[in-house]
């Protein structure tokens, strides 16, 4: 597989190397591992399939699903599209620190995950994109993985701040007003922690560029990464992030919200604001591939919130879910394509061995 530099040249030997590091990593040799993980996460969807489709009535759904207005099917989808165009950007200014990373590499790189956690279970699409970029763009693996781990801890920090907000507006049950606290308490938490070792790393290595050696031992690889998240949360790029981080989940509430206007669902923009929250928490998980059950459940669960019927939530998780998929299955397809990579390259490069295994038996 080669790449081409902005001068047309190519970058093979740096990409023989990430794939000699990748062939290291995931060997098909490697000792067997556990498989638990991936059983509870096809015993989760199933468990999740099994009590959506519990009373479920198929003329019912047919009947509505028959009455969709396509425009705001297509304004649904539009929106959701772009709400990952926005992670592109985001993802720009978050690795601004490390080099310039071109928004078209970004985009691919973001769209190629996106159909590889469609494709595949346990979400190897992070670790793809990760890879992408950093072959691409020539920056290390570490630190562009670090940049994902700041991207789920303002995603973190704006979910927590959307359902607090969100519980003091729309009267939610008990048990939602319940896990909104614990999820201020363990943010707040954890936002204090990483603020102080910001600040230790601040006093211990000023204005000096984090290192960018490969580290050894536990204690290197920590230093390593919180030299990472000093680095991305000191720069000026930082703050455009945080903004752009915004447009994410709004773009998401739109297109869902558009979702709910086509199948009938005429509720206020706050019910998306909930219903999508308590989606993301719920699928934030690795679990099979595309989230198949798991969204199901969790869009049941926060309809129920506002006393949809359990056929009519039903039907409209299942709609929604496949119509919001759709796109990317093409513009994630087209994305991986382009970026050198097949099918096959993907299970045999970049896809651990484990979920290679099992995908072969099943």
């Amino acid at each position: 597989m080669f790449l081409r530099r902005a001068d047309g040249s190519r970058t093979g030997e740096a990409i023989s190397q990430y794939e000699f590091s990748l062939s290291t990593l995931f060997q098909t040799a490697d000792p067997p591992r556990s498989k638990i993980p991936q059983i509870l996460g096809y015993g989760l969807a199933l468990v999740c399939l099994v009590w959506v489709l519990r009373d479920f009535h198929l003329i019912q759904a047919l009947r509505e699903i028959a009455n969709v207005d396509w425009r705001w099917v297509i304004l649904g989808m539009a929106f959701d599209v772009l709400s990952y165009g926005a992670q592109a950007v985001r993802w720009q200014f978050l690795l601004r620190p490390f080099g310039k990373v071109r928004l078209t590499r970004s985009i691919r790189a973001v769209y190629s995950g996106l159909f590889t956690n469609l494709v595949f279970p346990l979400r190897p699409g992070e670790f793809l994109r990760s890879y992408l970029l950093s072959a691409s763009e020539g920056i290390s693996l570490g630190r562009v993985l670090g940049s994902i781990g700041v991207e789920r801890l303002i995603d973190l920090v704006i979910a927590t701040a959307s359902l607090a907000v969100a519980s003091l507006v729309v009267d939610l049950p008990r048990r939602f007003n319940r896990v909104a606290d614990i999820l201020g308490v363990v943010t707040l938490v954890v936002l204090a922690i990483i603020v102080l070792l910001i600040f230790y790393l601040e006093l211990r290595m000023g204005n000096e560029p984090p290192p960018d050696l490969a580290p050894r031992g536990f204690r290197a690889k920590a230093l390593g990464a919180l030299s990472v998240l000093h680095a991305i949360g000191t720069a000026p790029s930082f703050y455009p992030a945080l903004l752009t981080s915004l447009l994410i989940p709004f773009f998401q509430i739109l297109g869902l919200w558009a979702m709910m206007q086509s199948y009938g669902l005429h509720l206020k923009f706050l019910a998306a604001v909930v219903v999508l929250l308590i989606i993301n928490l719920g699928v934030s998980l690795p679990n099979a591939p595309a989230n198949v059950g798991a969204y199901q459940f969790f869009c049941v669960l926060g309809l129920s919130v506002f006393q949809a019927d359990k056929t009519t939530a039903t039907g409209f998780s299942i709609f929604a879910f496949l119509a919001l998929t759709f796109p990317f299955i093409f513009l994630g397809f087209a994305a991986l394509l382009k970026s050198g990579l097949s099918l096959r390259s993907l299970r045999e490069r970049i896809v651990p061995a484990r979920i290679r295994k099992s995908t072969a038996e099943t």
